[in-house]
Formats: C-alpha cells, sequence, structure tokens
C-alpha cells in the first residue's frame, strides 16, 4: 500500500520535528551537572509524536516513525548499540497509537485514554530499556530498575503532559488538514 503524500509530509515532519528536539535536549544534558543528565534525556517529543503517527496512519507508520526519530537523532549526537533497541521501543508506542484507535474506534483520543497510554507505554518503554542495559552490561536487573526510577518519573511526567495537552490538538489539526 503506497502512502497518500499527506501521510508522508506529515511524518517526515514528525520526525524531523522529534529528531530536532532529541538533539537539542542531548546537547543541553551534555553540558547539564551528572544528576541531572539522564533526566534531560527524558524530556521530548518522540514518544509524543510517534504515538500521534501510529494513532492516525496504522502501526508501520507509528514504528518508523518512533524508530527514525531515534535512529535519526542518535545519529547527529552518540549512536550505539543501544541504537537499534531504543529505535525498536520507541517505534512499539508508535504501534501503541494504532492499538488505542482500534481500541477506542474514535478518530480522537478522550483525556483518561491519553492519560492511561501515556502511563503505560512510557511504563513498557523504561522496563524495555532498563532490561537492555541489564542484559547488555551484565548486571542485575532490579537494582537497573531502581537505578532507573527518576529517568522513569520524568519519562511519566513528560509524556504525560505532551500527549494530554499536545496530543489532541496535533491529531484535531492533522484531521483538518485532511
Amino acid at each position: 500500500m503506497k502512502p497518500l503524500s499527506k501521510e508522508l509530509t506529515m511524518t517526515s515532519a514528525f520526525i524531523a520535528v522529534g529528531a530536532v528536539v532529541r538533539i537539542g535536549m542531548d546537547n543541553l544534558a551534555l553540558v547539564a551537572p551528572t544528576p541531572i543528565y539522564g533526566v534531560l534525556l527524558k524530556i521530548g517529543l518522540t514518544e509524543t509524536l510517534a504515538f500521534i503517527s501510529g494513532f492516525l496512519y496504522g502501526p508501520i507508520v507509528g514504528f518508523m516513525c518512533g524508530a527514525f526519530i531515534i535512529v535519526i537523532s542518535d545519529f547527529f549526537t552518540y549512536p550505539g548499540s543501544w541504537t537499534p533497541f531504543i529505535a525498536s521501543i520507541i517505534g512499539l508506542i508508535g504501534i501503541g497509537g494504532w492499538i488505542i484507535r482500534r481500541i477506542t474506534g474514535k478518530a480522537q483520543p478522550g483525556y483518561r485514554t491519553l492519560v492511561a497510554s501515556a502511563i503505560v507505554l512510557t511504563v513498557m518503554s523504561e522496563v524495555l530499556q532498563n532490561a537492555w542495559v541489564a542484559v547488555f552490561y551484565n548486571t542485575p536487573f532490579i537494582p537497573t530498575m531502581i537505578t532507573g526510577i527518576p529517568s522513569l518519573v520524568t519519562a511519566l511526567i513528560n509524556n504525560t503532559v505532551f500527549f494530554t495537552l499536545l496530543t489532541p490538538k496535533i491529531i484535531k489539526l492533522v484531521q483538518s488538514k485532511n
């Protein structure tokens, strides 16, 4: 199935904006004091734009949007062995957007749906990222999860705020242009 030109244009815009914001936050984190480095890395639009893309255009586009944001931004910052894994995890958030659309059957997700989606998808993402760290660095999973709590809290706040404030507006804007 060929993507529509508007779908391709919007998805490209989501990827570009997500990558630029992520690169900016990465650069800001590099000059920040060490204790807030990991916190700053969790602030951004990546998960929100992947979710929106999946909600609007389906699981493949949602996955690709999330994955490309990570791959492109890591290319300009610090790519590493984590890049494909993190890209896949964020891609799953895009698939989550599509699942929510299928479950609710609505053209616009409600506030409670967005809060629940942000919480469930963020926890899933953080658990998978910490699992990767535990396996890759051969560290115990539970201590790895415990040291990831500040990152989890920041990601939960970031995603809940952006899912609830930006998602309805962006979806409405995109749908009005179709």
